[in-house]
């Protein structure tokens, strides 16, 4: 890769290239580490220790147990699993088996399951018990024929595994008959315990997992990453963070579910830098998410402003009873990180808060902000080692614009996605030929809007969908989110664009206030007022208690609107 603006704004000890890549997987870099200290924690789960010679152990009795079940080498596997144990040891076991790891949101409902399954044709689902019945609602409307069940407390410690059998097991819908010819993953480990390793070849170029991305049309589709893809990714993020965090000793929160490229990829950074995962099953269980942090003491946490949000206002992290000063370096991503966020969170553990960059599509070919160099308010960075990053014209992307213009942001680097699993009219709209001059290269179409600086710092405006045009000007969300989330009685705000009869499109936001804060309509507009030019003042203001949100914490800016339009 030629020079690049953003070399210069490099951590000094990140190298501009990684390249040449070995020829391996994570499941190679795992066998490595059972050699070199199989005793070594690879996970703690609400205090039980799993080593990486269990993991291994685990994994390989999975990856018998479905070859044993007529699975194949090319076939889906679906997990619809929060983070726990069995997530991590079933994705591990099925790529051992040789098959495609397809994690799907547990808290999908039955029409979204149906559709997900479907659309990836699996044939075999491993499930949690309170998702079970779901699954076999849709089972006649899928390809399903293999359903394996497992229950949380499984890998619970003794103490809490009894507690959770007299208090919630029931309570919760954790405990369930098993319909005839479905199997419980305990006794499928059992019958395969101490029969070895799976004897299945399974190579870098191989196919590995199938995670669910709206791309830039909305409609759910399944991003193909193969083995090595994910190798590169993580070795790019562990070249990006050890300045700071120790390989081996410092733990990472697994917080965000892995059915989200960025807790799937936090999974394996993980592997790669032997870094002890605290598992968290539920991102939206602050409580669950204190006590870990006072428990093991991590040292990074990724997740989303959401998240760090509620970390921050958490009643005992107020009062000072939960400390989190163990906190080194954590990333913000998925949605816009405010800069008042950033700056109590940094003052409160003493670490670094930093934004970053990615998508499904581009398997995390990340941009993160530089540890060591300037910090750029409103940046989410500058692009990872083998990562390009150019913006284009917005309305052909075929001309590359110069620094400072804004334009779409698109993407090139080694481990992009094959493509949208047997779609490959989408996948030809969001993989193209770049720019002139990049033409013979596969770059993805982020559908983003953004611009660089004379320094190599990427900065997003706003989705390319997402723009508002009142009265024909332009207006991107974010901006005005920025302006509106400053103010001192505001927690939370989502700003879009809804019909207006005298403007066409106006902007209006959504907020919700700081417990004990009052605010009204007129003043976040006189606020903004002094801010922003006048056609960028929200038209209308909502306040609201909550704000609509995924499971991993992302404000759904669609449902706002579409509950404007009822």
């Amino acid at each position: 890769m030629e020079t690049r603006p953003w070399f210069k704004s490099y951590d000094p000890d990140l190298p501009q290239t990684l390249q040449p890549y070995p020829e391996s997987t994570l499941l190679d870099v795992m066998a490595e580490t059972v050699c070199l200290r199989p005793q070594h924690p690879a996970l703690v789960f609400k205090g039980k220790r799993i080593s990486y010679q269990e993991l291994d152990s685990l994994s390989s009795q999975f990856a018998k147990a479905l070859m044993r079940l007529g699975v194949k080498k090319g076939d889906r596997l679906a997990l619809v699993l929060p983070n726990s144990p069995q997530a991590i040891f079933c994705q591990l076991g099925g790529w051992k088996a040789g098959v495609i790891v397809a994690p799907i949101n547990s808290l999908y409902t039955e029409r979204e399951l149906e559709y997900s399954l479907n659309e990836i044709g699996a044939e075999t689902v491993v499930v949690l018990t309170p998702f079970y019945a779901k699954i076999k609602a849709v089972q006649p409307q899928t390809s399903l024929r293999r359903i394996i069940v497992t229950n949380i407390k499984e890998y619970l410690p003794p103490l809490l595994r009894t507690l959770f059998t007299l208090a919630k097991e029931q309570k919760e819908g954790h405990r369930v008959t098993l319909q005839a010819g479905d199997h419980w993953l305990g006794t499928l480990l059992q019958q395969q315990s101490g029969k070895g390793q799976p004897e299945v070849d399974v190579r870098p170029s191989d196919p590995a997992i199938l995670l669910f991305s709206g791309g830039t049309t909305g409609t759910p589709k399944a991003a193909l990453g193969t083995h090595q893809a994910l190798l590169m990714s993580a070795m790019q993020l562990h070249a990006y963070a050890r300045s700071v965090l120790a390989d081996w000793e410092d733990v990472l929160t697994w917080v965000m579910p892995g059915f989200h490229v960025y807790g799937n990829m936090a999974l394996s950074t993980a592997l790669v830098a032997r870094w002890p995962l605290a598992v968290v099953p539920n991102p939206r269980d602050i409580n669950d998410l204190v006590a870990t942090i006072r428990r093991e003491r991590p040292a990074c946490l990724h997740g989303v402003p959401t998240l760090f949000i509620a970390l921050l206002n958490h009643p005992d992290v107020v009062s000072g009873k939960a400390n989190i000063k163990s906190m080194k370096l954590c990333w913000s991503a998925a949605a816009p990180l405010m800069a008042e966020t950033k700056q109590r969170f940094e003052q409160l553990t003493g670490g670094w808060l930093l934004e970053a960059y990615a998508m499904t599509e581009t398997m995390l070919a990340a941009v993160c902000c530089p540890i060591h160099r300037a910090y750029k308010e409103g940046s989410v960075g500058v692009p990872l080692p083998d990562v390009d990053v150019q913006i284009v014209d917005i309305e052909y992307g075929e001309r590359e614009l110069p620094l400072g213009e804004v334009g779409e942001v698109i993407v090139r680097a080694p481990q992009i996605m094959v493509g949208y699993w047997e779609r490959p009219t989408e996948t030809a709209n969001m993989i193209r030929s770049g720019p002139v001059g990049h033409a013979d290269e596969r770059w993805v179409y982020t559908g983003d809007l953004g611009y660089m600086d004379e320094d190599g710092y990427l900065f997003i405006v706003d989705r390319k969908k997402d723009l508002i045009k009142p009265s024909g000007f332009q207006v991107w969300p974010r901006e005005v989110e920025e302006v509106i989330a400053a103010h001192p009685a505001v927690a939370e705000v989502s700003v879009a664009g809804v019909a207006d009869e005298r403007q066409g499109e106006a902007v209006k936001a959504w907020v919700v206030l700081r417990p004990g804060q009052q605010a009204t309509a007129d003043e976040i507009r006189s606020f903004c007022r002094e801010r922003l030019t006048g056609y960028k003042v929200p038209r209308q203001v909502e306040f609201r208690e909550t704000l609509p949100k995924t499971m991993v914490g992302k404000v759904l800016r669609r449902e706002l609107t579409s509950q404007e339009e009822r």
